[in-house]
């Protein structure tokens, strides 16, 4: 399944919402690499199996459960999820891109491949339907938890 979405974050037209800045968003990002457990909902720990020059992997537990991934980075434009293919599973790939069109007008592209997308009316459509319906929702919440990381302080200075 391919698939894409956008989700604004500094909204000018809305002044009940703090605007972050791009360091903030960045942090928020990277926070979700390194401490994924409070963002994902089912996921019972996290291990950093190794640290890479650009980014590092990791070994996720979701009760029995045991996923391996790669995560790069390109500071402040993008962070990659590569996750590998195992047993009925196929690899999958997740990227969150911040754009900014214009100074302090950011947004968030999360950017999902996980191969070809099903035939239009199948039930491997519905089901992709679904999963796009909850990966937006999750993304979402990213974003809601990352303004609370902000709102607390812990995204004003090197993430810990």
């Amino acid at each position: 399944m391919k698939f894409n979405h956008l989700i604004e974050i500094n909204d000018p037209l809305s002044p009940w919402i703090d605007p972050l800045t791009r360091e903030q968003l960045w942090r928020g990002l990277v926070w979700r690499a390194e401490h994924p457990v409070s963002f994902v909902i089912g996921l019972d720990s996290c291990e950093i199996i190794e640290r890479l020059p650009d980014g590092m992997r990791r070994e996720l537990r979701f009760g029995e459960l045991r996923i391996t991934d790669r995560v790069t980075f390109a500071p402040f434009e993008w962070i990659r999820y590569d996750a590998q293919a195992q047993a009925e599973m196929p690899a999958a790939t997740l990227t969150m891109s911040i754009e900014e069109p214009a100074k302090g007008a950011l947004f968030v592209r999360f950017e999902y491949d996980s191969g070809p997308n099903a035939a239009e009316g199948s039930v491997d459509a519905l089901y992709d339907d679904f999963r796009k319906s909850a990966y937006e929702e999750a993304d979402i919440d990213t974003i809601r938890r990352i303004r609370q990381l902000a709102d607390e302080g812990r995204l004003d200075g090197a993430i810990n």
